[in-house]
Order: C-alpha cells, then structure tokens, then sequence
C-alpha cells in the first residue's frame, strides 16, 4: 500500500462521524482522499469537522443527516461533487443493534424490533448504495461501494449475540452486495462487503463491558492476545477496497474478525 494510495479519490461515508466511520475517515484523509462524511448526532458531526480540519484542511467535511431517510445519501453525493467536483466511492457504515427497540431471540422479538433494526442496517444501506450507482450511471463513470456487514451475518454466536433480526440484515447485505456486483460489473462498478467481529465501537459497550463476554470473545478473537478489535483494524482493507489497487475485486466479503469465524470460543 503506497503512502498516498487514495490521491484524488473523493469518498462519502454514510456513518461516518462516530465508530468506524469516522477511523476510516480519518484514514482516507491520510491517504489523500476528499471525504463527505454524514452523521446523525450534530455533536458528532462537529467533532468530526475539527478532526478533518486538523488532518487536511478543506479537504474533508462532514454533514448531519440519518441514513433511513431517502435523500440522506443523495445530498451527501451532492455535495461531493460540489465541493470535489467528483465521487469515487461509497462506505456505508450507518447501523446498530435494535436490541434497545426489542431485537433478540426470535421468540422474543417485537414488530418494532423487526422494523427498527431492518431500516436501520438494510434499508438504510440499500438507500445509499442506490444512490451511489445511480450517480455513477448518470456520470457513466466506474466506482465503488463498500459495505459493512458482520461476522453475524454467517456466523452465529447464539449465548452472547443473539439478536436475529441484526443477523438476518447483515445476512441480507451480503446476499444484496453480492447480487449487485454481479449485475453492475460490466458497468465497472465495484461493490463489496467488510465484515468484521467485535470491535471497540459505541455500538459495542454491551459486550465490550461485560466480563464474562470479554472473557468468551479472548479465545473467539484470539488473534493479537484475544482482544476486542479496535475500528483502526479495518482502516486497511477499507483504504484498499475504496482505492484502485483493488480494481478486480468485486462481491467479496471479508472478515476482519480476529480468528472469530475460525474458532469455537471457550465459555
């Protein structure tokens, strides 16, 4: 990876002010990128705008927005433009547990739970990923979206993990990831899926806070002494998939999970 591996790549992050969002923003702006990076939380988007000031001036900005609504991801592409005079790449990160609206087990799921969580990781996702191809088509340029899925998408981890409705959208966004690739590669259009375990996240208090949990996740992620993964982790591979080294990669997912998806984990 060169030092510089997104120069005049200009990227949109659809959760991009918090988490593992705003590492990646950071990061891309290290390596060159211009970045539009939207969040919910004003606060957040603040703090985001003096991170990016500090990093690379004027070349990196961040917009309060929710990513359920249908003109989120579309204004954000705007405005890339505008400010850039040119969009390369999505990275939508937007989602969370609908644990707090009443995701869990099956037999204890609420039809909030259901709607909540789905809008949440899958609607959202399907909305700006839309709006990145459509962009792309219009300019009748190549371009790139990445996707971040979970480890809990195809591997379960029925003690600790069990929110279903999560599992099924980042099951989904595979299956969706993967059908899109297919349909647009002639297009050279690019899309693919990072999904990672367990990571340092405020998503993540939950489990990051729990002993017993910490102690199952030790021999569940036991790379690196059995740790919790930190969102620098995926830093990485997202610069990667978003710039052009990775030109002839298209509906893969892979897991940055620390050994998760090969390991039994100890309870």
């Amino acid at each position: 990876m060169t030092s510089s591996s997104l120069n005049n790549r200009s990227i949109v992050i659809i959760g991009g002010t918090t988490g593992l969002g705003l590492s990646a923003a950071k990061a891309f702006l290290r390596e060159g990128a211009s970045v539009i990076a939207v969040g919910r939380n004003p606060e957040s988007v603040a703090h985001a705008n003096e991170a990016f000031e500090a990093i690379s001036p004027d070349q990196g900005k961040a917009l309060a927005g929710d990513a359920i609504h249908p003109q989120t991801a579309k204004a954000a592409i705007q405005t890339c433009l505008d400010n850039f005079d040119s969009f390369h790449g999505l990275y939508h990160v937007a989602g969370g547990s609908g644990r707090r609206f009443g995701d869990g087990p099956l037999h204890e799921i609420t039809e909030e739970g259901i709607d909540k969580t789905l809008n949440l990781n899958l609607k959202s996702l399907i909305l700006s990923n839309r709006a990145a191809v459509q962009a792309f088509l219009k300019r009748d340029t190549a371009g790139t979206v990445l996707n971040m899925g979970s480890v809990l998408g195809y591997s379960p981890s029925p003690r600790y993990f069990s929110t279903h409705v999560y599992a099924a959208a980042k099951a989904a966004i595979i299956g969706f990831t993967k059908s899109t690739a297919a349909y647009y590669a002639d297009k050279n259009i690019r899309l693919n899926v990072i999904a990672p375990a367990l990571v340092e996240t405020p998503m993540a208090q939950r489990a990051a806070q729990d002993e017993t949990i910490q102690a199952f996740v030790k021999s569940k992620q036991p790379l690196d002494g059995g740790r919790i993964g930190s969102p620098e982790d995926l830093d990485g591979l997202a610069t990667y998939l978003l710039s052009e080294e990775s030109r002839f990669v298209t509906g893969q997912v892979i897991a940055v999970d620390g050994g998760w998806t090969v390991s039994e984990g100890q309870y």
